[in-house]
């Protein structure tokens, strides 16, 4: 039996890869760093250890906040909650973000009035929701010998939908399918 790959493996430190590391009290090997208070004011560049002793006679954490600067700058601050702050922040930035999917709705060359419209209701709806459509217009059979219907389609719903989408590729026969995408007008100019 074959091992099945991991996504979360982690690394000899207990980290996924890509994931961000803050060196906190002990971790921090530096001779010495550009320590701040709390308040934000600086104490100045000070021996690890003595920021250290600082931080524990405060009660809280010493944090790496610039790692890169010579020498490493460091706050001292509650950890726990700062953390705790910045995965709520993470979460709400994550809830706001805008999510776009992609939708596909499937044409063939005859396909019928009826049928056609409610294509037409569904790709609106779409649409309106934010999301982008991909148009599949598929060739079978003797319909492969009249691909231009089936383009002419295609360039139909594109030009029906031109009040409330904008074409990001036009439509384009590719051996026994075309295929276009229309994605939504922005909202901003409204």
């Amino acid at each position: 039996m074959g091992s099945r790959p991991n996504n979360n493996q982690r690394d000899i430190r207990g980290r996924r890869p890509g994931e961000e590391f803050t060196r906190t009290n002990g971790q921090i090997r530096v001779p010495a760093v550009r320590c701040l208070l709390p308040d934000g004011t600086q104490l100045g560049v000070v021996s690890t250890r003595e920021a250290l002793d600082k931080a524990r006679q405060m009660g809280l954490d010493l944090v790496e906040v610039s790692p890169n600067a010579q020498p490493p700058v460091c706050k001292i601050m509650d950890y726990g909650k700062w953390k705790y702050e910045e995965d709520r922040r993470k979460k709400e930035a994550r809830k706001n973000q805008a999510r776009t999917q992609l939708k596909e709705v499937k044409f063939h060359a005859n396909t019928d009035v009826g049928d056609y419209q409610l294509k037409m209701r569904n790709i609106r709806s779409f649409l309106a929701e934010g999301n982008k459509v991909k148009l599949t217009l598929m060739f079978r059979g003797r319909e492969n010998a009249h691909k231009e219907l089936g383009e002419e389609l295609i360039k139909r719903v594109c030009a029906e939908l031109s009040d409330v989408a904008n074409v990001e590729q036009e439509p384009k026969v590719v051996g026994r399918s075309c295929t276009g995408m229309l994605a939504p007008k922005s909202q901003k100019g409204k």
